[in-house]
């Protein structure tokens, strides 16, 4: 019987993990046009989800976090560049398996908030940002924050409490 050409392994991982960097940051700046249409466009000062405690609020945010550091978004251009690729190394690195399946799927948010917010600085000039937590006051943001948050906060837990020196030394490419 003649064998099956394909990816392999390694190449349906990368696949994967394309698709899904590629679905988050289409889906943030799915999040960021509407904001814009919804709420800058029709001159809305904010949009009350649940009151009291979620608005979206549309805000132009040209530095980084929390509007820190207004005008330097070549800086930040450069660090989600770096970011990207190596979340991208490590990605590729990284091991098949169940065990590293967190560190993909951290290194994938990871990648795809920092294209997200990449992607409007390149464009635009500046990142948009809309979720407005009212009940705690606190600073505006938008999916691409939350899915480098939630990845840095995962990357965190598994080097603190899930993987060994070990886990984290890979030999050759692709990892072993």
């Amino acid at each position: 019987m003649r064998e099956r050409r394909g990816y392999g392994e390694g190449g349906k991982r990368l696949a994967g993990g394309i698709i899904c960097l590629t679905a988050l940051a289409a889906f943030d700046q799915l999040t960021k046009y509407l904001a814009y249409r919804d709420l800058f466009q029709s001159g809305a000062e904010a949009f009350v989800l649940i009151p009291g405690v979620l608005e979206f609020r549309y805000l132009e945010n040209r530095g980084a976090a929390f509007g820190m550091l207004q005008g330097c978004s070549w800086i930040f251009g450069v660090f989600a560049l770096l970011v990207i690729l190596l979340a991208a190394y490590v990605y590729l690195r990284c091991p098949s398996g169940r065990h590293h399946l967190p560190l993909r799927v951290a290194m994938t948010g990871l990648a795809a908030g920092a294209l997200g917010n990449l992607i409007d600085r390149l464009f635009r000039g500046y990142v948009i940002d809309f979720i407005y937590f009212s009940i705690i006051d606190f600073p505006i943001f938008n999916v691409a924050d939350i899915l480098i948050t939630l990845s840095a906060a995962i990357l965190v837990v598994l080097i603190a409490f899930v993987y060994r020196d070990e886990d984290l030394v890979w030999k050759g490419r692709g990892g072993r």
